[in-house]
């Protein structure tokens, strides 16, 4: 059947069976302009010695694996004062780690948080754009209660050498800080962690203007969770590939907006809704470390990057915080060159530097966004069950459009499309990004 024929013949059909009531429901405001997510990418350097772990690479070969990805953030959980030179007048942003073990004498004396400034920060910003400084990552245990004082003697240390535009923070793991991703709207920070460090690091991250970082891997939950369907978890696109959390009546269409979600609940409970969010790790292995990591393979790890990189290219944030999280960082850039058993591969490229996936990171599919976008566009304007159909013949035309781009006159596509919405009671909310050039803008 010709493609044009069968658009309009699914136009007709569902417009049928789902009529618009569109003098009975208001049509809400269009959207605000999506806003984009910073994405990165971890760099994890082997501290010397480590002759069990893969050698770290000369800064520039780490430098031409960013220019070949073109990303421009970079977190150094182990940062070498070599590399973080190297990066001088790159205007790529870097976030900085610094170990767990240095939490106690951090905490006791300022001055040696002034050491360790002076020996990673000082020498090299701001040539090197050092943007962001965590203390400790996933401290939750005995090293809790050094934790506040370390990040406030950091953040003391570098105000008394005159830098004020480097934020401290630390970062947690999702898992051992949320009580619950299901259904987010009820995620709360675990106690008594929520009481005695959280609530008063949040005060803090407020008064300074800095950010909650957490590890969220999608990954980790699915496996702990048997009911999580896998596509779910790796942004794939279905029809009914959704969850519904019952207390707000939101609807999810992927794992990774949930938990960060119940974060924001978290947050919001705690008395800091509009803090941003960093996600410092996030990824998904394409090597398990034991047999029983079956869903530990390549083309999943493929389907997980892509659908990340475009979701967070697309602007569209989550249900409860339309701009969603501030940055992301992908876990990690290379695979590891020596594999002990048990240890898993996360590496965006292999150990020698080869692509990996077929991933722009730069941008994302078109087909993608605008498939997104509208979701967005159907679920703030429409009921549920308009919702489902709607999407599906927008698809279908954004599919159709691409494909016939040269055979189908533009004005033409555009004037079909806005003919089918405008019924659908849609029209007004269709200019998301304003301006001729997009297929559904109204001229």
């Amino acid at each position: 059947m010709n493609p044009l024929v069968s658009f309009f013949f699914l136009c007709f059909f569902s417009l049928a069976l789902f009529p618009s009531n569109t003098t009975a429901t208001s049509v809400p405001r269009s959207p605000s302009v999506p806003t984009i997510t910073t994405l990165g990418v971890t760099y994890t350097s082997s501290p010397p010695p480590s002759p069990s772990s893969t050698p770290s690479l000369p800064a520039d070969r780490v430098l031409t694996a960013l220019s070949s990805l073109n990303i421009h953030s970079i977190r150094l959980p182990n940062p070498d004062p070599n590399l973080i030179r190297s990066f001088a007048f790159t205007n790529t942003s870097l976030f900085l780690s610094i170990p767990n073990s240095l939490l106690p004498p951090l905490a006791a004396n300022r001055s040696l948080a002034a050491r360790w400034l002076y020996g990673h920060v000082l020498p090299f910003y701001p040539r090197s754009k050092i943007s962001l400084i965590s203390v400790g990552d996933d401290a939750v245990s005995q090293l809790s209660p050094f934790l506040l004082p370390a990040i406030r003697n950091v953040h003391l240390a570098l105000r008394d050498l005159g830098i004020k535009k480097i934020s401290v923070s630390t970062t947690f793991s999702f898992v051992n800080v949320i009580t619950t991703p299901f259904p987010p709207s009820s995620g709360t920070f675990q106690e008594p962690l929520g009481d005695l460090l959280i609530k008063p690091l949040l005060q803090f991250l407020e008064d300074t203007n800095s950010s909650f970082l957490v590890n969220l891997y999608p990954y980790n939950l699915y496996r702990i969770n048997s009911e999580i369907p896998l596509g779910f978890a790796l942004f794939q696109e279905h029809p009914f590939n959704f969850r519904d959390d019952l207390i707000t009546g939101v609807r999810y269409w992927n794992l990774f907006d949930m938990m960060v979600d119940a974060v924001v609940s978290a947050l919001a409970v705690a008395g800091h809704e509009n803090l941003p969010v960093i996600v410092a790790e996030t990824g998904w292995p394409s090597t398990g470390g034991d047999p029983t990591e079956v869903d530990a393979k390549l083309e999943y790890a493929e389907m997980y990057i892509k659908g990340l990189v475009g979701h967070l290219r697309s602007g569209v944030g989550t249900p409860l915080r339309k701009e969603g999280v501030s940055q992301a960082y992908i876990f990690e850039l290379l695979d590891k060159d020596i594999v002990k058993q048990g240890t898993r591969n996360w590496g965006i490229l292999y150990a020698n530097m080869s692509k990996k996936y077929h991933v722009e990171f730069s941008g994302c599919d078109e087909i993608a966004v605008e498939r997104v976008l509208l979701m967005r566009v159907c679920l703030e304007g429409k009921s549920q069950r308009v919702l489902a159909h709607s999407l599906v013949i927008v698809q279908w035309f954004i599919i159709y459009r691409h494909k016939h781009a040269a055979k189908a006159s533009p004005n033409l596509s555009e004037r079909i499309l806005h003919k089918v919405v405008s019924s659908m009671g849609l029209a007004n909310v269709l200019q998301i990004t304003g301006g001729a050039a997009h297929p559904f803008a109204q001229s």
